[in-house]
C-alpha cells in the first residue's frame, strides 16, 4: 500500500499598509484573497482537480482585524523593536527562447526579501512601462522569506533594452534595476546570396577570359608567333591587376 503525505499551510499577515491571506499545499499556493477586490482566488492550475474554499474570503477578513490588534500588543509590548530586513535578489529572463518581431513574455524573479512588500516596475528604451504587467502574489521560501514573480508581455525589436527595477525597505533607497536586451543570436542576419552571386559570377567571368586567351594564345602560336607574343603580355598583365568587385 503506498501513502502519500501532503503539507497544507496557511498564511495570514498584515503591516500598516499590506494585507496578505493565503493557503495551499505541498508548497504551491492553491488560494489567496484579493483584498482590493474583495473576493477569493482560486490558482490551481488547470490540470488541478476542481475546488473550491467556500467561505475563505470571509474568514481571511475577521483574521485581519484579529492580526491588526496582536500587532498593536506585539509593538506595544516589545517598545517597537527594530525590524529585521533582508534585501531582495532579482534575476530578469525570458519565458521563451527570443525571436524579433514574435510575442514573448519578460520574467522578474524577486526572492529572498523580508518583509514584504516590494514595488516592482518595467521600462522599455528608457520609458516606463505599465500595460501588460503582472505580478503575483507573495509566496514564501524555506527560510522564512518571500519571493514574488513579475511579467511583461513583450514583442522584440532589433535594439530593444528592457529594464526591471526593484524596490524594498531593506535596499535603503537605492532600488535594483536589472537589464535585458535582445541576445545577438535573436539577431536576423543580412542574406549572403547577392554578394555571393555576384562573386561566383565574377570568377566564372575572369576564369573565361583567361580560357579564351588560352586557346587564343594556341590556335596562333603557330602561324603568328609575334601576335601570340603580344597576347600573352595581355594576359599576364590582366592576371596582375587586382579587381575589388563595388557592392
Amino acid at each position: 500500500m503506498v501513502v502519500y503525505i501532503h503539507k497544507d499551510f496557511s498564511i495570514t499577515g498584515c503591516s500598516e499598509t499590506e494585507k496578505e491571506s493565503m493557503t495551499g499545499s505541498n508548497g504551491e499556493e492553491a488560494w489567496h484573497a484579493d483584498f482590493n477586490k474583495k473576493t477569493g482566488v482560486v490558482t490551481l492550475p488547470d490540470f488541478a482537480d476542481p475546488m473550491s474554499f467556500p467561505g475563505y474570503y470571509e474568514e481571511s477578513v475577521a483574521e485581519q482585524e484579529v492580526c491588526k490588534q496582536n500587532m498593536a500588543v506585539l509593538i506595544k509590548a516589545y517598545e517597537s523593536p527594530p525590524e529585521e530586513m533582508d534585501p531582495p535578489e532579482t534575476f530578469i529572463y525570458s519565458r521563451n527562447d527570443v525571436q524579433l518581431a514574435v510575442e514573448n513574455t519578460l520574467i522578474c524573479h524577486v526572492t529572498g526579501f523580508f518583509p514584504p512588500p516590494v514595488s516592482v516596475s518595467w521600462a522599455k528604451n528608457n520609458v516606463i512601462v505599465t500595460e501588460d504587467v503582472s505580478l503575483s502574489q507573495y509566496r514564501t521560501r524555506s527560510d522564512g522569506s518571500f519571493l514574488v514573480f513579475s511579467s511583461l508581455k513583450i514583442t522584440p525589436e532589433d535594439g530593444d533594452v528592457y529594464s526591471c527595477t526593484v524596490n524594498h525597505r531593506a535596499l535603503l533607497g537605492q532600488p535594483q534595476t536589472r537589464i535585458w536586451s535582445i541576445p545577438e543570436a535573436a539577431a536576423v542576419l543580412p542574406s549572403l546570396g547577392p554578394a555571393l552571386f555576384c562573386g561566383v559570377g565574377l570568377t566564372l567571368g575572369l576564369l573565361g577570359v583567361t580560357t579564351g586567351l588560352f586557346f587564343l594564345i594556341k590556335a596562333t602560336t603557330t602561324d603568328m608567333p609575334d601576335m601570340a607574343k603580344n597576347i600573352k603580355h595581355l594576359m599576364q598583365w590582366t592576371q596582375s591587376k587586382t579587381v575589388s568587385p563595388g557592392f
